[in-house]
């Protein structure tokens, strides 16, 4: 029987306009109900999660953000997993960068913007869900006067041949790991994955493989697929994640994940 259900989110759970739907809500709640752990797991930051989700809080407990980089239990406010990037490590890495970046972290479960106009960019494409982003002048300065450790980065590619510079400097932290877009990268520490985050998630509620669902659409989600004993992949799914699916679900214009819902309970 299936205890916990790990969703992502963006091309999951929200559609290909960023809107979480009634029919993706309701399902949710539906699995909720029935004493399911719904867990959102997601690339964003903790305080940017879709704000109809956020809106919903006695839907879930634990949420994985930051693609693994942190499990919080939101009753008691702690960390149940965490694996960040040190503080030197990801300044180190931001001196040797060239120009014709945009730059944005995960930071204390905040998103933090580099400038005014990623900012923008930013409140324009993800609207009320980036309502607490959090503006910087400079990154390094900031994180430089702070004590946390660093959950991700993030680069934006503004300039020509600015993604094979990155690739280089990235070379030289092994320690790193790196998820490319076609006009950004997301970087943070070797030990984050959504997959190691919902394997401790799982430990630490001492439930097993078998009692665990995940639903996902993209390469940053075939970690989960190894932590959960029933794999979902959405139709919009890249096709990596479908080989390895035990169930290939209508797309996130179709409310797949209202689809995996019902097929759990029936």
């Amino acid at each position: 029987m299936i205890k916990l259900l790990a969703v992502d989110m963006d091309g999951t759970c929200l559609d290909s306009r960023s809107r979480m739907t009634d029919a993706t809500l309701d399902a949710l709640r539906s699995a909720a109900n029935h004493g399911i752990l719904v867990v959102p797991t997601t690339g964003r930051a903790l305080t940017c999660l879709p704000h109809r989700l956020a809106a919903a809080r006695n839907l879930y407990r634990y949420v994985i953000s930051s693609n693994g980089a942190r499990v919080t239990d939101l009753d008691t406010k702690k960390s149940v997993y965490a694996a960040d990037i040190p503080r030197k490590t990801a300044l180190s890495l931001l001196a040797e960068l060239p120009r014709g970046l945009g730059v944005t972290s995960h930071l204390d479960h905040q998103y933090l913007i580099q400038g005014r106009l990623l900012l923008q960019m930013g409140r324009m494409i993800y609207g009320r869900d980036a309502r607490e982003a959090r503006r910087v002048r400079d990154m390094s300065a900031f994180l430089r006067d702070q004590d946390h450790s660093v959950e991700e980065l993030q680069l934006f590619f503004f300039s020509p041949g600015a993604r094979g510079r990155v690739e280089q400097a990235l070379a030289r932290y092994p320690q790193l790991s790196a998820a490319y877009s076609g006009i950004y990268v997301e970087i943070y520490a070797k030990t984050a994955s959504k997959g190691t985050a919902l394997a401790a998630l799982a430990r630490s509620l001492g439930l097993d493989r078998s009692e665990i669902a995940c639903v996902g659409d993209g390469e940053n989600d075939l970690s989960m697929f190894a932590a959960a004993g029933l794999r979902f992949a959405m139709g919009n799914a890249v096709e990596a994640l479908k080989a390895q699916a035990d169930l290939v679900l209508p797309s996130n214009d179709q409310d797949g994940v209202a689809a995996a819902v019902n097929h759990i309970l029936s």
